[in-house]
């Protein structure tokens, strides 16, 4: 069966044929690092993560490109309001450029955490100011630009077909404009470069030859893509908030300049809801993987739990089904391990029906069934390891790997004293500390190579 993707642009499932055989051009909008980010962002590179791993098991060589906006994303889609990263310099106190180095690096300590592959290029939006510049110049030299006070703008009105990702009723949007509104002639319109504000001086900005200033957000996406994939390459991907403005704009962009949709298939995770709505940023409440450490969960907890569910359903998150995935996730793995080191032979039957449920828009709550089924078959175990560890090639739960377990001195020295009741046969002493080290928050699993501790789950 060949692979089918969803394509957001068809609003179908469609079958993949790249563009250059054997060879993927994939583009993901990655993190603006001026915060920590949450798990329903984290949601999203995971799904990301699940398909690249599937192009390369279908033997495509991947081309993975995830850009850093270091500047340029205002708080308001509507082009107004401050830029994120001057915002998070005014929060913490810090440069700007400070800011991103920090949170870069946290967001690369989550990336690596929950076993992302990393990609070929990571790109950063300040590290292509002069592409941008370029593309907004030809784009101007096209007709597709007007100046205002305060920066260029894009005229998407020029754009019989603007919209068509998100099936915007651009009509409407006019129809209900005010005259009024500011300095945009429509609403569709969005900023290809800002100014500076008159006598002030901002932390990051560029001389262009508009003036001093700095990029929109939009056209980072379509400057960086081109210039490592070309103005059609096969996949984009992003978060559905992307699809009504950041992911049209960027082809509005591409369109006008090269006459193509950038992208062949445009590819959304959806959003990861709580309680009181959509995971977000803006009302500062969200969790992080380490808000999730905190509470006694490793970040594979989350991944397991992100495999349970399609990509293109929204999720719902709570601490009783991160619980589950946990438990879920150490008897996987525990189950794994059990079947000894003995290399065996993959079960072609299994692998079929795992890459079937693959195939079909990345069914990974089907492909995790096939593979709790395969646990419980009965193939010989050394045949059970190799198909297992064949599927975590793209489940990414490292199932073959024994979880190390960095403890404490206190416990440490528990675990001793234990060892010696237990050498001694003094059973009550070693039950009273088995259950002291269960009070530090870990347990105890004895076995014929010894005694293993680990973490508690939690509950």
């Amino acid at each position: 069966m060949p692979l089918h993707l969803y394509d957001t642009w068809t609003r179908s499932l469609r079958p993949f044929e790249p563009i250059q055989a054997g060879q993927v051009g994939l583009y993901c909008c990655g993190p603006t690092v001026y915060d920590y980010a949450h798990i329903g962002n984290l949601r999203t590179y995971l799904f990301e993560d699940v398909l690249r791993r599937v192009l390369r098991i279908h033997g495509y060589a991947v081309r993975h490109v995830v850009n850093i906006t270091d500047v340029g994303h205002l708080v308001s889609d509507a082009d107004d309001g401050e830029d994120k990263m001057e915002k998070g310099s005014r929060r913490t106190g810090k440069r700007a450029e400070e800011i991103a180095e920090y949170y870069l690096a946290a967001f690369l300590a989550d990336w690596r955490a929950l076993n992302l592959e990393e990609p070929e290029i990571w790109c950063r939006a300040t590290g292509h100011i002069g592409e941008q510049i370029a593309f907004i110049a030809d784009l101007q030299s096209k007709g597709f630009t007007y100046r205002t006070p305060d920066g260029i703008y894009f005229d998407a009105t020029r754009q019989p077909d603007y919209g068509r990702l998100a099936r915007l009723d651009t009509e409407g949007l006019m129809a209900g404009a005010r005259v009024e509104g500011g300095d945009k002639r429509h609403p569709t319109d969005f900023a290809l470069w800002k100014f500076s504000p008159e006598g002030e001086t901002r932390q990051m900005e560029w001389d262009s030859p508009w003036g001093r200033g700095f990029p929109g957000w939009h056209i980072e996406c379509s400057a960086m893509a081109e210039h490592y994939l070309g103005p059609w390459f096969d996949i984009h991907c992003g978060g559905e908030d992307h699809i009504p403005v950041h992911h049209t704009n960027e082809i509005a962009q591409t369109e006008a300049r090269h006459g193509t949709r950038l992208a062949n298939f445009w590819m959304h995770g959806y959003f990861l809801k709580t309680g009181n709505g959509k995971m977000s940023k803006s009302d500062g409440e969200f969790l992080t993987l380490a808000r999730l450490a905190e509470r006694g969960f490793a970040a594979l907890d989350w991944r397991y739990l992100c495999l349970t569910a399609h990509y293109r359903h929204q999720m719902v998150f709570s601490w009783e089904a991160l619980e589950a995935a946990a438990v879920a996730r150490r008897r996987l793995g525990d189950g794994v391990r059990r079947l000894g080191e003995t290399d065996g032979r993959i079960d072609p039957a299994r692998r079929e029906r795992f890459m079937d449920a693959l195939d079909q828009d990345l069914n990974l709550p089907q492909a995790l069934s096939i593979a709790w089924e395969t646990l419980g078959s009965a193939l010989a175990d050394a045949d059970k390891r190799a198909t297992l560890l064949w599927f975590d090639r793209v489940l990414g739960l490292d199932l073959g790997k024994a979880e190390t377990v960095s403890v404490p001195d206190t416990v440490r020295d528990l675990l001793a004293l234990r060892e010696t009741a237990r050498a001694t046969r003094d059973w009550k002493e070693a039950d009273r500390l088995r259950e002291a080290v269960r009070e530090e928050g870990y347990d105890i699993e004895d076995g014929a190579e010894g005694p293993r501790v680990r973490p508690r789950l939690p509950g």
